[in-house]
């Protein structure tokens, strides 16, 4: 499809959902209907010349107007003056001396993870003075601070630290998180030996060679409860998520997430590239770790609630691998009797997969076929039950809305199918009256889908934002109205790929 096309289709679906655009101003604990509201494009800029890497993680800053966004390729915070939204222009950045991965805004301070060089060494937090640019602190954290954010509160500053192995797979530090106090200028690295030798179970993965649980165990993405007593923090190639108890300063649990059952009726995917069918749904003898990247916190009806975009991720090093196709596997004869029907190219042959789960008798065949990911969201609840999978609708969805950009944006059609499908990869939530809308990014499909989850056990699907000049959404920032520019309700996306940051007005 050429580009016109695609950016016309584009603009159908932003509008998808504007109707009766009436200007009503939707603050407050009001019943809405969401159905009304209007997604409206104010502006796109591009952070960068190059491939990509300019633009990924934002965040905001209500007193200056400023959006700070990491830009990992020049090492520095690229800054942005977004008083108006439609117009925005790039201000003196900040150079760093390290590779930024994340940052956050709260009360005037701007705190950024930088990682070192080579990333297993302890990397820092810094943080800044929002209106100044000038540094004020730096703290020394554990090894890859990945994500970095603040309680509700302003009290703490948290941070994933992933601890990567290198790619020999001869160093491989512990993961960790630490937790700034801001008042008292202290930091405090937690760590997870308290877990080497147990076994978590439901799904928790621990596997990487010779490894500890505390070497195993790779922090990812943090989100903190309303009342800042508790940080909920995936452990994405682990498929779990470890609980923080900020003021014991304690990891006080970590739960397995379980598997995607891709035999379900509710939850078929299209598997193979190689099937000369766009959108080929069908069921498989699959389960997938869900292995969520980006996890938001949400608080409705009273009722807590994590959400996670479950992206899916392997381990893929030149010291090891666990990342196979099924055609490559010897799969168990009893278990697959049609396994050589089931290998083929256009059936499950393409698919990847992990070769460190599968083999449950040690026999040195497979009797089980595991998966990354589970190409949907899911709303848990704060102890790790599951209320709510989107099983195969975001597939199913963005097939429906724009089948030349299925499971591919940058290319060719069809083309991620095999590999994890649309990759959901970040999330976040904003609440309108009484109602609660959530956002995820589509890394590889491209676009954010917006859904009401107002109520938690039934989501309803609202709008697609899909512009054509952004290409993997890596960051999603919501700007509240009464923190907003425009005083309206507004959504940054920044796109890796693209380099590109979008701003949209919701009213």
């Amino acid at each position: 499809m050429k580009k016109s096309l695609i950016l016309a289709a584009s603009m159908a679906l932003i509008f998808s959902s504007c109707i009766n655009d009436d200007n009503t101003d939707f603050d407050g604990d009001k019943d809405i209907d969401v159905s009304a509201l209007t997604f409206t494009k104010l502006s796109t800029s591009i952070n960068g010349a190059g491939d990509e890497g300019f633009s990924e993680i934002s965040a905001f800053d209500s007193k200056t107007n400023k959006l700070f966004v990491v830009n990992p390729n020049e090492q520095e915070i690229s800054v942005w003056d977004i008083s108006n939204p439609s117009a925005t222009v790039k201000v003196t950045s900040i150079p760093l001396t390290g590779t930024p991965n994340s940052v956050a805004t709260m009360n005037g301070l701007l705190a950024v993870a930088v990682e070192n060089d080579p990333k297993q060494l302890n990397g820092q937090i810094v943080t800044f003075n929002t209106e100044t640019q000038e540094q004020e602190n730096i703290y020394d954290a554990g090894a890859l601070p990945d994500m970095v954010t603040f309680s509700p509160d302003g009290k703490y500053i948290i941070s994933a630290n992933e601890g990567e192995p290198n790619d020999a797979y001869t160093v491989d530090p512990e993961g960790s998180i630490s937790i700034i106090n801001v008042e008292k200028n202290e930091i405090n690295t937690l760590f997870f030996g308290a877990f080497n030798g147990q076994t978590i179970g439901n799904g928790f993965r621990v596997f990487g060679p010779g490894a500890s649980f505390s070497e195993d165990v790779e922090p990812e993405y943090v989100a903190v409860s309303e009342d800042s007593k508790f940080a909920y923090i995936t452990l994405q190639e682990n498929n779990g998520i470890a609980v923080v108890d900020l003021q014991a300063m304690a990891i006080t649990n970590i739960y397995g997430l379980g598997v995607k059952d891709f035999s379900l009726p509710e939850n078929t995917m299209d598997a193979s590239n190689k099937d000369d069918i766009v959108g080929n749904f069908k069921n498989w003898p699959v389960l997938s770790f869900y292995m969520p990247d980006a996890i938001t916190y949400a608080k409705i009806n009273k009722s807590e609630y994590i959400i996670t975009a479950n992206e899916g991720d392997s381990r893929d090093y030149d010291g090891f691998s666990e990342e196979e196709r099924v055609k490559d596997l010897t799969l168990d004869a009893t278990v697959f009797p049609n396994a050589a029907e089931l290998q083929l190219d256009e059936n499950l042959g393409r698919l990847k997969i992990t070769t460190a789960n599968g083999d449950t008798d040690g026999d040195g065949d497979f009797d089980q076929i595991y998966g990354y990911g589970g190409r949907s969201f899911t709303i848990w609840d704060t102890a790790g039950s599951k209320i709510y999978d989107s099983g195969d609708q975001i597939g199913k969805k963005t097939l429906e809305l724009n089948p030349e950009l299925f499971n591919n944006d940058e290319g060719d059609v069809d083309d991620r199918s095999d590999d994890k499908g649309a990759e959901p990869e970040s999330v976040t939530t904003l609440k309108i009256g009484n109602s609660t809308l959530l956002f995820v990014g589509l890394e590889r499909t491209g676009g954010v889908m917006v859904y009401d989850i107002t109520t938690p056990t039934a989501p309803v699907f609202v709008n697609w934002l899909y512009n054509a000049e952004d290409i993997a959404p890596e960051g999603l920032l919501v700007i509240p109205s009464e923190q907003s520019p425009t005083k309206e309700n507004l959504l940054v996306v920044t796109n890796e790929v693209s380099n590109t940051i979008t701003i949209y007005e919701i009213k």
